[in-house]
């Protein structure tokens, strides 16, 4: 009798120091796992400042076939006031862990994601929507060998890789992050009001410090921006000073972005994927969007939990300054089609605010010559079968 108890307690001992073992091993995957995070928060300011409605979506795709795409939506019709591009989650661990990734979208719905992905688009108060979306088993592993899904042409989607993120499997598909974008229907944080000499009034929504931002302009590849750190809720900059031999504000970014959490190579990835677009013609405000308003707006939850979070999203709010205005007048005034489509998706309401400007019987002419130019956007343009 002696005896079975005895072995009875040895083994209830055993049984206990297994599962100790165990839920101290499991502690210490997620105590290791490292997520980081960066996306960005793409508007157009309004002449009072706040974001317009618009389609984000319109013109070419830039993601490969294999990005999975909502089949509710058709492409370049979906209207609204933010495009929420490119959000990656990298993870980094030293050994393998397998994890649950959801992700929210207060006010906006789901567009793009990979890998596969349970999706859902709820409809608020009968025309708000929220968007959510899980990977219910997303594997970290840190040995995998990095063979990841590629197709002919260029796109900014590759250019996330370089980093030294772990691999990610879900779904039996492998990545070296996870990945979604989206359209919203919020009010970004910061606005931008373009006063008539050029100088542009900046303003935090919600009355806290603006924080890191950039002032940039292109005018046919004469290059200028200003970098601002500032502390109070308003600022009001001056239009930076053109020159044809200034180059972009590529490394100031990677060190706003670095200084926020992120990682220098994915600082590197991040602006080494958006240089072609937020670089592009035009003028433009970048800020870093508070910590606070990335949770509120994009909650993520992950289990189990990381032992660190980094996210840092881009702002990055188009303005249609004074000389955007002109440029774009002349340009349909003389049918430049060229010029016109360096305008690319933004160019309808940047066009809508120069119509509105002009008198009636010049405003048919230029109307029929933005809509021939904006209308082939407005379908899907992929290959994808």
């Amino acid at each position: 009798m002696r005896f079975r108890l005895r072995s009875i307690g040895l083994l209830a001992a055993s049984i206990l120091a297994f599962a100790a073992a165990t839920s101290s091993s499991q502690h210490a995957g997620s105590a290791a796992l490292t997520v980081h995070e960066w996306g960005t928060f793409t508007s157009i300011a309004g002449e009072d400042g706040k974001a317009v409605q618009w389609l984000p979506q319109a013109g070419p795709t830039d993601l490969p076939c294999f990005v999975k795409h909502s089949p509710y939506l058709v492409k370049g019709s979906l209207a609204g006031t933010v495009r929420m591009e490119t959000p990656v989650l990298y993870f980094y661990a030293p050994r393998d862990v397998t994890v649950s990734v959801k992700v929210g979208f207060k006010q906006g719905r789901i567009t793009e994601w990979f890998p596969q992905a349970t999706v859902t688009n709820y409809i608020q108060n009968g025309s708000n929507y929220d968007g959510a979306m899980a990977w219910p088993e997303v594997k970290v592993l840190p040995r995998l060998s990095e063979s990841f899904p590629t197709e002919p042409g260029p796109s900014h989607y590759y250019k996330a890789r370089n980093t030294d993120a772990s691999p990610i499997q879900s779904e039996g598909q492998t990545e070296k992050f996870l990945f979604y974008r989206g359209v919203g229907y919020f009010a970004p944080p910061i606005s931008a009001i373009v006063q008539a000499d050029g100088r542009t009034v900046v303003s935090s929504a919600e009355g806290g410090p603006i924080g890191d931002v950039i002032l940039f302009e292109n005018r046919r590849g004469a290059l200028a921006y200003d970098v601002h750190h500032v502390t109070g809720d308003r600022v009001t900059l001056d239009r930076p000073r053109l020159d044809d031999a200034s180059s972009g504000p590529q490394r100031e970014l990677v060190r706003i972005l670095v200084a926020h959490g992120l990682y220098p190579k994915e600082a590197e990835a991040m602006v080494d994927t958006w240089s072609d677009s937020w670089f592009e013609e035009g003028a433009r405000l970048l800020y870093i969007a508070p910590r606070a308003v990335v949770d509120a707006i994009v909650p993520l939850s992950i289990t189990p939990v990381p032992s660190a979070i980094a996210r840092v999203f881009v702002g990055r709010l188009e303005l249609v300054t004074p000389a955007t205005r002109r440029d774009v007048r002349l340009a349909l005034a003389a049918n430049d089609r060229v010029m016109l489509e360096k305008y690319g998706r933004f160019l309808q309401p940047i066009g809508a605010r120069v119509l509105a400007e002009i008198s009636p019987l010049d405003r048919e002419l230029m109307s029929r010559r933005l809509q021939a130019v904006t209308s082939s956007w407005a379908v899907p343009t992929s290959s994808c079968r």
